[in-house]
């Protein structure tokens, strides 16, 4: 009998935590998950889910300026926000509960409660339960930064969580942020009303993106009225009876002020470490995230690692793959080692979408790599034509001499679910002629990115 209460315990159920579950328990390994809040995490409760379902029920509700060029008169006077709101909770909601069969169908014990590190093979649950595990994956996640004078008050003043759980839309937004959840929040007021400003202190919005590919988004947020101010920052706010006025400050020094409603401060998020019980143990970290090895083992050798709480790209497929990746190294498999970040999909849920993998050109003229680019518009593009959705591009970044695919850019419709197409050519060590040779169905946005890659070997067709 082991002396162990567990093989592995696992702290969070977010899409790292509850996955490593699965799997740990799937290799035979009696598994206990602990969760304080609600199963699913961050990202299925107050992320990326309750985010993509605000965002499916903003393009419903863009399309009725479709139908108003038929001749299609819509009556907008029932509209309520608040069952926007309700839609996403139902999202949120129905995944939560499938993450809770899931561990049961697995066999996955769920332990409610805080848990903190009392040992190197134990744990503490609300302060008095004590359980012990072979080894313990660590994967807590991140919480919205603060920013000094900026704090969040949950009402003027709301981070990414508070923007969720909104149910009435704010007559004006100014936006602290212009990452991804900055534009996807952008894209979500904008389309149910809201007066949005959005303000960024890097050259670009998306600033970790292709900037010829960012433009295709920026073009867009410029026509439907969201004002965007780079190389800006927020100096200092006064909240009033309407909301607030914040001054602005560009890199001339220039200032100006705005007042609005909300303040939106999406400006990154802080792995969520604190009271964990890493200080006693010695767990090493590096600006707040715990240093990990290969395969997500920190310095204390029974306790792992993963998600955002580690300085990889702070993204839910990411910690699901680390997840993976560490219940594999404690089952005495050979797991793939650490995750190439080069190979890791980034995904923006705008309209249009933005999507992409490995170097931006700015990245690769920075490093003096040597390459190559080729692009095909998706004005090209039959379908994108015919579907209304014309303005977008594909990019591959690739190595002159082998061809080999270094970076991979999208920005248009359907974007977020191109992109695996380039990606698989990338992981299978495939070339662009690879792709190019291969029949595409015919009208569809695929087509665009075999264009691409025929552009690599300079016989696009169809531009």
């Amino acid at each position: 009998m082991s002396q162990f209460d567990y093989d592995v315990v696992i702290i969070g159920s977010g899409p790292g935590g509850y996955v490593a579950a699965i799997r740990a328990s799937q290799l035979k390994l009696k598994t206990a998950i602990v969760e304080q809040g609600k199963l699913g995490g961050v990202c299925l409760n107050i992320g990326c889910i309750p985010s993509k379902a605000l965002i499916h029920q903003a393009e419903i509700f863009r399309s009725r300026l479709k139908l108003k060029t038929m001749g299609i008169t819509i009556d907008e006077s029932g509209f309520d926000y608040e069952s926007v709101y309700k839609a996403s909770r139902k999202a949120a909601d129905s995944l939560s509960r499938g993450v809770a069969f899931l561990l049961k169908k697995n066999g996955v014990e769920v332990i409610s409660g805080k848990a903190t590190l009392s040992g190197e093979q134990e744990i503490t649950v609300n302060g008095d339960r004590k359980v012990s595990a072979k080894s313990i994956i660590l994967a807590t996640g991140s919480s919205p930064k603060q920013i000094k004078g900026f704090e969040i008050d949950k009402e003027t003043i709301i981070s990414s969580d508070e923007a969720l759980m909104l149910k009435k839309v704010p007559e004006s937004v100014l936006i602290l942020g212009g990452g991804a959840i900055g534009c996807e929040f952008a894209h979500i007021l904008n389309a149910f009303g809201s007066k949005v400003q959005m303000v960024e202190v890097m050259e670009n919005i998306l600033p970790y993106e292709d900037s010829e590919v960012t433009n295709v988004l920026k073009r867009s947020f410029k026509k439907r009225g969201i004002e965007i101010a780079t190389s800006t920052k927020a100096v200092s706010m006064e909240k009033n009876e309407n909301g607030a006025t914040v001054i602005l400050e560009d890199s001339s020094a220039r200032q100006s002020s705005i007042t609005v409603e909300k303040v939106l401060v999406v400006t990154g998020r802080a792995p969520n470490t604190a009271g964990l019980g890493i200080e006693q143990l010695g767990i090493s970290t590096t600006r707040g995230f715990i240093e990990v090895g290969d395969y997500g083992q920190t310095n204390v050798k029974s306790i792992y690692a993963i998600g955002d709480i580690v300085s990889t790209p702070l993204l839910a497929h990411v910690a699901s793959k680390e997840g993976e990746i560490a219940v594999e190294h404690i089952a005495g498999r050979s797991p793939q080692a650490k995750i190439d970040t080069a190979a890791v999909p980034g995904a923006v849920y705008c309209e249009p979408q933005i999507a992409s993998f490995g170097l931006t050109e700015e990245k690769a003229k920075a490093a003096a790599i040597d390459y190559r680019k080729a692009t095909f518009p998706y004005r090209g593009s039959g379908k994108a034509v015919a579907i209304e959705d014309a303005d977008g591009l594909v990019k591959i970044l690739y190595k002159p001499e082998t061809k080999e695919i270094i970076g991979a850019h999208i920005g248009g419709a359907q974007a977020t679910e191109l992109i695996h197409e380039l990606l698989l050519a990338r992981h299978s060590e495939l070339l662009p002629q690879d792709i190019a040779d291969m029949v595409h169905a015919h009208p569809t946005l695929s087509e665009t990115v075999m264009e691409a890659a025929r552009a690599v070997e300079g016989w696009a067709i169809h531009i």
